[in-house]
């Protein structure tokens, strides 16, 4: 009850107060700050009890299950903001219903030189040019075996895992023994593991979107014989024959699901001002993302679970991407643009939406629109 009178205050006062200021920094120090500050807040437990109070927002029919998992709503945070996998107790009374933490990689790489990103706030877009920096598999397995925070988690934690942005590491089996690497030390430690195949920022471009490539990663993944769900991040420039080829081989080898889809690219440079360079995030990637979770849905509804990402900072966009065929939502942009409440309230939105749908639980709503 006290998040009605919380979220709308705390969306004036972000709006007003502290986005201005968070602008007026770059966005990479934006994201250093808010990291460094998000890690001493959840160290406090009545803080992050404050915030569950004011913030998150249950209710009963935003309960799902797979896999044994159990998640409280179906929106998530999505790969890229917690790289390093430090701030999972604040996105938990936050109220997410899933943190995505990396991705990591098998060896540390320290990223693409600065700056990583750049606003397009009339676009409500990033653009990301980070090209996947980690402190490495090691680091972080060590990390999430010994952090007490992790081990005690209250939401499912996912693992995006990529490809060490090296050029040393760009042929056969070098690149895949990086993947299966950090996939044996880390897939015991955490809940999902996702597996970033088309990060549009590294030297090695995107190899394991070609089909016999996958395949190859996809067998040398069957041997650790993997007991967590697997879902791969999916490119967002393929046409759908393309893309369909690469579904084809996830569901032959029994992948978990699909993360739809990663950062647009903007080859024609009709967003990018001059000298940016990078994939874009939030709204650019709406209309792509959706046509994408729509034809899986209709192909793949019944082997692949969809993780909807691309545009969300609503209950609507969300409502969107469930209704087109996502049983969960990941997002980052909509939550730097609109501020942190806005989880709560799209959880809060999405219930008044599912009732007047007369649905009494998300999953009902899983794929309604699929084939209009």
């Amino acid at each position: 009850m006290l998040g009605i009178l919380v979220r709308p205050a705390s969306r004036l006062f972000y709006g007003f107060l502290a986005k201005p200021r968070i602008f007026k920094k770059s966005p990479d120090k934006a994201h250093e700050d808010i990291t460094i500050i998000g890690s001493k807040v959840q160290q406090s437990s009545f803080l992050r009890f404050c915030l569950r109070v004011g913030w998150s927002y249950r209710n009963k029919r935003l309960r799902q299950e797979f896999a044994g998992l159990s998640f409280i709503n179906p929106i998530g945070l999505s790969a890229g903001f917690d790289k390093e996998v430090q701030l999972l107790p604040l996105m938990e009374s936050v109220g997410f219903g899933f943190a995505t933490g990396g991705s990591v990689t098998g060896k540390a790489y320290k990223g693409n030189a600065r700056p990583w990103y750049y606003r397009l706030p009339k676009e409500k877009s990033l653009v990301v040019n980070a090209g996947l920096p980690s402190s490495g598999s090691l680091v972080v397995a060590k990390h999430l075996k010994n952090s007490s925070s992790i081990k005690n988690r209250k939401i499912p934690l996912v693992l995006s895992v990529g490809l060490t942005n090296d050029k040393s590491i760009c042929n056969d089996p070098q690149d895949i023994e990086d993947y299966i690497q950090t996939i044996s030390r880390v897939h015991k430690l955490v809940d999902i593991l996702e597996i970033n195949i088309s990060c549009p920022n590294t030297c090695n471009g995107e190899p394991f979107t070609e089909p016999t490539k996958l395949k190859r990663l996809l067998e040398a993944m069957d041997e650790l014989k993997i007991k967590v769900p697997v879902t791969f991040k999916m490119p967002s420039d393929l046409a759908w024959k393309d893309f369909d080829k690469l579904l084809n081989v996830l569901v032959e080898h029994k992948v978990w699901g699909v993360t739809i889809c990663n950062l647009v690219k903007d080859s024609d440079r009709k967003l990018l001002p001059e000298g940016v360079r990078g994939g874009l995030s939030g709204k650019p990637v709406w209309e792509i993302s959706n046509n994408l979770i729509k034809k899986t849905y209709q192909k793949y509804g019944d082997k692949l679970v969809i993780i909807g990402v691309g545009g969300v900072s609503s209950a609507k966009d969300a409502y969107t991407k469930i209704r087109l065929g996502a049983s969960l939502v990941g997002m980052i942009t909509g939550l730097i643009y609109e501020g942190p409440q806005v989880v709560g309230e799209i959880n809060h939105g999405l219930t008044k939406l599912l009732k007047q749908d007369g649905f009494t639980n998300v999953s009902e709503a899983v794929g309604i629109d699929a084939n209009k």
